[in-house]
């Protein structure tokens, strides 16, 4: 009885990684093993920076928000601790926005704040 090989999944799964590997310089795009190295390392940065850059923009819209609240002579954990005691819901995200882009608009949220 012959032996039976599997070769079109085996060569669909080379096709899958070396599809990945495209864009690479030299045999780590077109060397089964260097390239299927280097798609595993690439998926793996990948699926850790999808979590960092959560962290990373969280970080971007404190400190945004902290020299907003400096310039009105605040400093950020002040702030915070009164908007999480006042009634207004509104996040990081949307304060740093304001902060970056509409002056007057965070003023009046943070005079509110401030005053309450």
């Amino acid at each position: 009885m012959p032996r039976s090989v599997n070769n079109v999944a085996s060569r669909a799964r080379r096709k899958k990684v070396l599809k990945l590997a495209k864009g690479n310089f030299g045999r780590r795009k077109n060397v089964w093993t260097v390239a299927k190295n280097t798609v595993e390392k690439g998926l793996t940065y990948a699926y850790r920076d999808r979590r960092t850059k959560k962290r990373e923009f969280r970080s971007l819209w404190i400190i945004r928000i902290n020299a907003a609240c400096r310039m009105h002579g605040v400093s950020y954990s002040k702030f915070m601790g009164k908007l999480n005691s006042s009634a207004l819901e509104i996040n990081r995200k949307v304060l740093a926005d304001l902060a970056m882009h509409d002056e007057a608009a965070f003023k009046a949220i943070f005079d509110q704040i401030m005053k309450g």
